[in-house]
C-alpha cells in the first residue's frame, strides 16, 4: 500500500498570554479566520463556544482540515493546534500569525508529519518552515 496523504500538525502551548486576549471571543474568531488566510487555507467555517466565568474554544474547518484554540485565561495559557493536509497549505504560518497577535511570553511547540505510514515527531523551533 503506497502511502501518500502527507500532513503536517503543529502543536503548540502559550504561556503568559494577557486575560483579555484569551478570553475575547471576538478577537479569537477575528485572528483564527486571518491566520487560516495567511497560511493559505481555504475556511468553511468558524465555531467557538465561551466557558463561564472564562475561557474559549474556537475552531475554525479548513478544506484542507483545521485549526482549533483553547483558552485558559486565569493562567495565561492557550493550547493552538493546526493540521492541514498537503504540500500548498502550511500551518506554521498560521500558528506564527497566532503567536504574533497573543504575544506569549513563552512558547512550546511540535512539528507532527503524518500520513507517510508513520509518524515523525520534532521539536520546532518558529523559524521552521
Amino acid at each position: 500500500m503506497e502511502y501518500s496523504t502527507f500532513g503536517r500538525h503543529i502543536i503548540v502551548d502559550l504561556w503568559g498570554v494577557d486575560f483579555d486576549r484569551l478570553n475575547d471571543v471576538a478577537f479569537l474568531e477575528k485572528h483564527m479566520h486571518e491566520a487560516a488566510k495567511a497560511s493559505g487555507a481555504t475556511v468553511l467555517s468558524v465555531d467557538y463556544h465561551r466557558f463561564d466565568p472564562h475561557g474559549v474554544t474556537a475552531f475554525v474547518i479548513l478544506s484542507e482540515s483545521h485549526l482549533s484554540i483553547h483558552t485558559y485565561p486565569e493562567k495565561g495559557f492557550a493550547a493552538l493546534d493546526g493540521y492541514t493536509c498537503g504540500h500548498t497549505v502550511d500551518p506554521l504560518k498560521a500558528i506564527n500569525y497566532l503567536i504574533s497577535v497573543l504575544e506569549p511570553d513563552r512558547v512550546n511547540s511540535v512539528k507532527v508529519v503524518r500520513g507517510q505510514g508513520g509518524l515523525t515527531i520534532n521539536k520546532l523551533s518558529l523559524s521552521d518552515d
